[in-house]
C-alpha cells in the first residue's frame, strides 16, 4: 500500500522566504523547509494497480504553465482549537482549473471525489494543543506577507510515510506542464 497525494513544490527562494515565519508561536511543530509543499488532491491509502491508474489518468491532463504567488497567513480550527497555521495562495483561476482535472482524473481512475472543499495553502506549523493568545499576535504580525511569483511548470505525485519525526515525501512522479512563449502581441514577420 501507498499513502499519496497530488501537489507542487516550491522554488527554493519561496521556501526560505516561509522559514522566516517559523517562530513565534509556542507548541508550533514547524514544518521542515524540504516538505513545503501546495497539496492540490489527498488520495491516501492505495495499492500498487490504483497507483498505476493514477498516475496514468493524471498523465493525460493536459495544461498551460502559470505563475502562482503566496499571500497572507491563515490557520485552521479556532483560537481554542488552532490545528494548523498556514500561508494562502493569491487568487489564481489557473491553480482552481488545474485543481479541477485534477479531481476529475483522479476520480476516472477510480477514486472517490474529495469531500473537502479545495483550499490552497502551504502549512506552516502543526500544533497537539492551541498556542494562546500569541497566535493572534503572529497572524497580525505576517497578515501583509507576499511571496514573490513563481512559475508553475509541473504537478506530481506524492507518497508519504509517517515517522517519529514527521512525514517523509518521495516523488513518485512529475507531470510537466505545457509553457507557451508569446512575444508581447507582436508577431515576427517574415524574413523575404
Amino acid at each position: 500500500m501507498m499513502r499519496l497525494f497530488v501537489g507542487l513544490t516550491l522554488p527554493e527562494s519561496v521556501r526560505w522566504q516561509l522559514t522566516g515565519l517559523s517562530s513565534g508561536l509556542p507548541g508550533a511543530r514547524w514544518v521542515p523547509v524540504e516538505n513545503y509543499h501546495l497539496t492540490l488532491r489527498f488520495i491516501g491509502e492505495v495499492d500498487r494497480h490504483e497507483a498505476a491508474d493514477i498516475d496514468a489518468a493524471l498523465a493525460g491532463i493536459s495544461f498551460r504553465g502559470f505563475d502562482l504567488q503566496l499571500q497572507g497567513l491563515g490557520q485552521f480550527g479556532d483560537k481554542r482549537s488552532t490545528r494548523a497555521v498556514w500561508a494562502g495562495i493569491a487568487s489564481n483561476p489557473e491553480l482552481t482549473r488545474l485543481q479541477a482535472k485534477i479531481e476529475q482524473a483522479i476520480q476516472r481512475a477510480g477514486q472517490a471525489p474529495e469531500s473537502r472543499k479545495f483550499k490552497p495553502h502551504v502549512t506552516l506549523a502543526r500544533f497537539k494543543r492551541p498556542p494562546g493568545p500569541k497566535l493572534m499576535t503572529y497572524l497580525t504580525q505576517h497578515a501583509l506577507f507576499r511571496s514573490e511569483p513563481f512559475p508553475v511548470n509541473e504537478f506530481i505525485l506524492f507518497s508519504s510515510r509517517l515517522g517519529g519525526e514527521g512525514p517523509v515525501y518521495q516523488h513518485e512522479a512529475d507531470y510537466p506542464l505545457e509553457r507557451t512563449h508569446q512575444t508581447a502581441g507582436l508577431q515576427a514577420v517574415p524574413q523575404l
